[in-house]
């Protein structure tokens, strides 16, 4: 075992007393017709699935703030209300793609389509690489990639972070089911890199091209050749804004520091039809997680002061690359270096099969001691389950933690079969299940917030850029 575990004998007798003490009945009730009240707004059809940086996320993030303000949280050090606004900028594609390679030259809508593009155009040597194996050493940087075997959704997503890690400009892969199941997690059509407007375009990213099985076969015979994967940015691509929901609890001891509890707030909007719905509702994700931070808002919030201050925050425009996330982390309202830990709720909303019945998982368990910490206080939490997902590094936590502060992410069943689709919505949710893992994480928090416990990464447990 790593980390915090090695602590040996006499912590396991202090974790015994611990849990003892947290069987005292708690002093707080979460009701579960809180829980559903958030749901049947956030995630109705109504909100037409909270899409990044639109009006309707900016409605949800309205009612978040509303709710933190009935709750009797103040405005966060520095504002005057309960909304961060930001400008974000969104690039538009014309749809007109193109690939050259020698005498070979695909359009999209033919024989190409364009999953991923970073919005700009992009030129390298072709190298085919089995996807069976990993990239060779020696492939040159700047190359596009392309994988001449059939591979499924989590095959493609690997071979992507592997072509990103080997510096490839571009990767194609065999067009089908699973490329097509890929753009359905963001509602279908090319996926763009959306930006704050505050930051410059960096000229790189990930460029993901499908083509069909006879362009592939064209392909092979122009290996070696310069490939150019040109795309064409709209002229009238706009300026949008996003909006994070933030509520602030004034701890009566300001040099103890910040606890930062967060979720998502957005969703994909409407996208792509399946069976005929195209709303993608989000109610899992990650209205789900935005519930757990209102409620738990609501439980400190109606109690004593606690020693440390406590910052709610539910970001916009997770889904189009953590821009909330990351224009909090630059205008944070309170020191970055005054937050003691982070806890991210993400898609609470359902039971994770491989976890102990009424247990969310945490990820990063045993990067630091925050989780073993909670759980010996009641919380019902336990170390994640899929560490070949790296959901530690996929959610809005990692900004932070890259920081130095200690984030993890506390999540239900991370693989669920509703993940970015239209039937994520209250019908598919355990909403006795979110209540119960809620109401176990109260005086846990509580007491996270009242303490002189002040978490720490275990070694080798905080990740860096």
């Amino acid at each position: 075992m790593l980390g915090w575990w090695r602590m040996g004998a006499t912590a396991g007798v202090l974790l015994a007393g611990l849990a003892a003490q947290a069987q005292t009945a708690s002093s707080w009730t979460v009701k579960p017709e809180w829980v559903r009240a958030h749901e049947e707004f956030l995630a109705s059809d109504v909100m037409a699935g909270r899409g990044s940086a639109t009006r309707d996320e900016e409605i949800a993030a309205t009612y978040v703030a509303s709710e933190f303000e009935g709750y009797g949280l103040k405005p966060a050090p520095g504002m005057d209300g309960y909304l961060q606004a930001a400008e974000v900028f969104s690039p538009e594609l014309d749809g007109h793609a193109t690939l050259t390679a020698g005498a070979v030259t695909l359009e999209q809508g033919r024989d190409l389509r364009l999953l991923i593009s970073s919005a700009t155009t992009v030129s390298g040597p072709l190298v085919e690489v089995d996807v069976q194996k990993p990239i060779p050493e020696g492939t040159p940087k700047g190359a596009v990639l392309l994988s001449a075997g059939r591979m499924d959704q989590s095959q493609m997503g690997q071979f992507v972070r592997a072509g990103r890690k080997a510096g490839a400009v571009a990767m194609l892969v065999a067009d089908g089911d699973a490329a097509t199941a890929l753009t359905g997690q963001w509602g279908g059509g090319t996926r763009v890199p959306v930006r704050l407007a505050e930051t410059h375009p960096t000229g790189s990213g990930t460029n993901l091209a499908a083509v069909s099985e006879a362009a592939i076969a064209r392909l092979h015979a122009q290996a070696g050749k310069t490939v150019t994967l040109a795309v064409h940015v709209v002229p009238s691509s706009t300026v949008r804004k996003t909006y994070n929901a933030i509520g602030y609890l004034p701890g009566t001891d300001p040099a103890s520091g910040t606890i930062l509890l967060t979720a998502h707030l957005d969703h994909l909007g409407i996208g792509k039809p399946v069976n005929g719905d195209a709303i993608y509702n989000g109610a899992n994700d990650d209205a789900a997680g935005t519930t757990a931070v209102l409620e738990l808002a609501h439980a400190l919030a109606s109690g004593p002061a606690p020693r440390r201050s406590v910052l709610f925050v539910c970001y916009g425009s997770e889904e189009v690359g953590e821009l909330g996330s990351e224009y909090f982390g630059r205008h944070s309202p309170v020191p970055l270096k005054g937050l003691i830990a982070n806890l991210e709720f993400e898609m609470i909303g359902a039971q994770d099969p491989k976890m102990p019945k009424d247990t969310l998982l945490l990820t990063g368990w045993e990067r630091s001691d925050i989780g073993p910490m909670l759980k010996a206080h009641g919380a019902k939490l336990g170390p994640d389950p899929y560490p070949e997902q790296h959901f530690f590094e996929r959610s809005d936590n990692y900004q932070l933690a890259l920081e130095g502060v200690v984030a993890h992410t506390a999540a239900g069943y991370g693989t669920v079969a509703t993940y970015h689709q239209p039937d994520d919505d209250l019908a598919h949710l355990n909403l006795e299940f979110m209540t119960t893992v809620i109401q176990s994480l109260v005086e846990p928090v509580r007491w996270l917030a009242t303490s002189e416990f002040t978490p720490a990464w275990t070694k080798d447990g905080q990740p860096h850029p």
